[in-house]
């Protein structure tokens, strides 16, 4: 089967909310949870415009909050394809904020999401290959193999923890004091 290209704009999605008083915290900044909950949605219609498939959210590899978002603020999620291997896609995040009285827009954080594609027929499913056009696309597209290594070592990492968690109540558990 012959592999298909997609451009990264391709595999835009675009999200703007409005920064609601029931969004933010204390502080009167969206909250993080939030933010992260509209990012994985905005990710994950990118993923799915690449492989035209369902996919799950397998991590959310890097994220940088930058700027708060403060409530009566928009903000604005950005995100598409940066690179995929055989069933694997990282899709990349960009938060603009704009303060709707004054127009100043500002990024506001940044993210690398990977997913991975569940497609029905896996046996004969071949992943797009993805197109870079603009300078930003090409330069972030640019370090996704630097990426990936980074996230198989933290991976192995990840497992490694893993094997020393304990799933017993703390409260019952015994403590040396």
């Amino acid at each position: 089967m012959e592999r298909r290209k997609k451009t990264c704009r391709d595999t835009i999605a675009i999200q703007t909310h409005r920064i609601l008083p029931s969004h933010t915290n204390f502080y009167g900044n969206l909250f993080g949870g939030q933010l992260l909950y509209w990012i994985d949605n905005a990710a994950s219609i990118s993923q799915t415009r690449l492989t035209n498939t369902l996919s799950m959210t397998a991590s959310m590899d890097n994220m940088n909050f930058l700027r708060p978002l403060p409530e009566g603020n928009s903000v604005c999620i950005e995100s598409f394809v940066a690179g995929a291997g055989n069933t694997s896609v990282e899709v990349f995040a960009k938060i603009i904020g704009e303060d709707l009285l004054t127009g100043e827009r500002y990024i506001a954080a940044t993210s690398f999401l990977t997913f991975v594609a569940l497609p029905e027929d896996r046996e004969n499913f071949v992943m797009p290959e993805i197109i870079p056009e603009t300078e930003e696309e090409k330069y972030i597209c640019a370090g996704y193999e630097q990426r990936k290594a980074s996230r198989m070592l933290q991976r192995q990492l990840d497992k490694e923890l893993q094997t020393q968690l304990t799933t017993t109540e703390p409260w019952n558990q015994e403590r040396l004091d």
